[in-house]
């Protein structure tokens, strides 16, 4: 299956030639109560130059929003789907928009 390529953003994100982005993913699985949200955070800030969150829902999803250059954005939903995540991914909902601003850094909410 093909995945789709995210839209193009207005204005530069973290230097010339990056477009920004907003990268929202709802993450089903076995992903509550193992770390999951810490360990987005986490590499979330490996990556760089993200910013946004990650929150659990009572339906057992993580909701993970993340701000920033679009190929940084796309490597975390990368890292969601197919990295060393714990818990276990059954499977990565997403949505590609522009990007609505309001976060200072990464956070687990």
């Amino acid at each position: 299956m093909q995945r789709p390529t995210p839209p193009a953003a207005d204005g530069p994100a973290d230097g010339p030639g990056q477009d920004a982005a907003r990268l929202t993913a709802w993450v089903r699985g076995q992903v509550q109560g193992v770390g999951f949200r810490w360990y987005t955070r986490a590499q979330a800030l490996a990556i760089g130059g993200l910013r946004g969150f990650a929150r659990n829902h009572r339906d057992g999803r993580v909701e993970v929003v993340a701000e920033g250059p679009r190929d940084r954005c796309a490597r975390l939903l990368d890292w969601l789907r197919t990295g060393d995540t714990p818990g276990r991914v059954e499977g990565v909902t997403e949505i590609w928009d522009t990007p609505r601003g309001g976060y200072a850094d990464f956070d687990i909410r």
